[in-house]
């Protein structure tokens, strides 16, 4: 009987690879989201783009074809910091948000812009470069 093989089969080589040694272009740790003074950490975890993509059935770049509600974004934020600061209600991030948008200037293509790209970014869907692209041709919308 064959083997089906599975996630856990290593077929055994002997042939040496070489890897060439590219210089690493080195990501920013996080995204940080500045409310009322207070620097808000911003990365998404595999845990919780597993938990946004259940939650809205379908891949988190999907949703950014044009900008997505503002109930979507403040939720993206809210599993964003999930990891960092702990317990971190729906409400509480609303507050922010409307912190940031009443006293600070903050708007919702700016929140967008300057806030769910550069996160998304951080947490590995896109470079740097393409994110900067992304905000270009927003801000000549």
């Amino acid at each position: 009987m064959s083997d089906i093989g599975g996630l856990d089969t290593v077929e055994e080589t002997t042939e040496e690879k070489v890897v060439e040694m590219t210089e690493k272009k080195e990501r920013k740790p996080f995204h940080y989201w500045t409310v009322n003074g207070r620097d808000y950490r911003l990365k998404l975890k595999a845990s919780t783009i597993n938990k946004l993509e259940n939650k809205y059935r379908q891949n988190i770049l999907n949703m950014l074809d044009d900008i997505p509600p503002l109930s979507v974004m403040l939720t993206i934020i809210q599993a964003a910091m999930e990891p960092w600061e702990h317990g971190l209600s729906y409400t509480k991030v609303q507050n922010l948000y409307d912190y940031w948008a009443d006293e600070e200037g903050g708007n919702q293509t700016d929140l967008y812009s300057k806030i769910i790209i550069p996160t998304l970014a951080v947490s590995g869907f896109f470079t740097q470069e393409q994110a900067d692209v992304l905000v270009e041709e927003m801000q000549n919308v």
